[in-house]
């Protein structure tokens, strides 16, 4: 019999990636169409099944070589009928993303949470090596996060779990949050909020860096800056690193102790700066995590990069079609 493909999606708020998966997580193809936000973003369901039939086409295979389709989106998700609560980026708002996607390509779909796919990738084919217990955050323009305990993401009693980003990391005079809170782990730990903790130091101090003058002269600065500059020995630098991996150590330690994981997979765009962050911030998280719990957790850097969404929704349309 030939074998079956599994349809892995993840939605961004400009682009959409999708592959085509077998049953062992290896990628068959790949690609990426843009996200269509017009409209409240109504079109995107249609826009993903004419890509789907597109690519088969372009592929030469049948339509029934497909066999379960797993999608993640940017908001949480109601796990008993496949509906967005909300995706602020996506203009959605109740958005049964399920039952249109199904009714779009007469194939089983299951939709889980970006972030909680991007950490189902990890666990399969990614740093998580197969790890049944695990915490992955994604510290990018924002902080995402997934929790999976026993192999299965943990979803909560409204679709809200694994909001990482959201933890209190600085519990007074914090900077504000997008969610309305002031000082979550998101204003201090994503790319925009290590250059927010650059920029406090270079006006509250006068520290010779290489970031003053790069901020001086461009009226910017970037997250990659910030880590080369550390990387370099930059004093300065290195004082914006240090502080990031304290408030970064202690939030995943505190959520550590409570769940006990096997491996922290970090991923998104800073962690590129690789061991510049992670030796750092493997100090803190040993500074306040229970000895036994930072005994039994390793912290790593993700491996699948923009593929752990696509191999993450793979997984769960795999699942889907085990349990049917």
């Amino acid at each position: 019999m030939d074998e079956k493909w599994l349809v892995g999606v993840d939605i961004g708020g400009t682009t959409i990636k999708m592959a085509f998966v077998n049953h062992y997580g290896e990628i068959i193809e790949k690609w990426e169409i843009p996200t269509n936000i017009a409209e409240e973003g109504k079109s995107i369901p249609t826009d993903i099944a004419k890509s789907i039939d597109q690519k088969l086409v372009e592929l030469e295979q049948p339509k029934n070589k497909l066999e379960a389709i797993g999608i993640g989106a940017p908001g949480p998700v109601n796990s008993a009928n496949g509906s967005l609560y909300v995706a602020i980026n996506l203009g959605w708002s109740n958005f049964p993303l399920k039952d249109r996607l199904e009714m779009e390509t007469s194939l089983p779909v299951v939709v889980d949470n970006d972030a909680n796919i991007a950490a189902i990738g990890e666990m399969w084919k990614g740093a998580g090596e197969g790890a049944k217990d695990l915490l992955c955050v994604t510290l990018g323009t924002g902080v995402g996060g997934g929790v999976i305990a026993n192999g299965s993401i943990v979803h909560g009693v409204n679709g809200a779990a694994g909001e990482i980003g959201h933890v209190t990391s600085v519990p007074e005079g914090g900077a504000p949050c997008n969610c309305g809170k002031t000082g979550c782990l998101e204003t201090v730990a994503s790319a925009t909020g290590v250059v927010r903790l650059a920029i406090n130091a270079l006006e509250t101090t006068t520290t010779p860096s290489i970031l003053r003058e790069a901020y001086s002269d461009n009226e910017a600065i970037t997250a990659k800056m910030i880590f080369d500059g550390a990387k370099a020995q930059d004093e300065l630098a290195l004082h914006i690193v240090n502080d990031l991996a304290f408030h970064l150590g202690l939030a995943l330690a505190n959520l550590a102790n409570g769940l006990n994981p096997e491996k922290i997979v970090i991923g998104g765009g800073v962690s590129k700066a690789g061991d510049t962050l992670l030796n750092p911030l493997k100090e803190q998280f040993k500074r306040f995590a229970f000895p036994r719990v930072a005994e039994g957790a390793e912290l790593t850097i993700a491996t699948l990069g923009n593929d752990a969404g696509v191999i993450g929704g793979a997984w769960l349309a795999k699942e889907k079609m085990n349990q049917a």
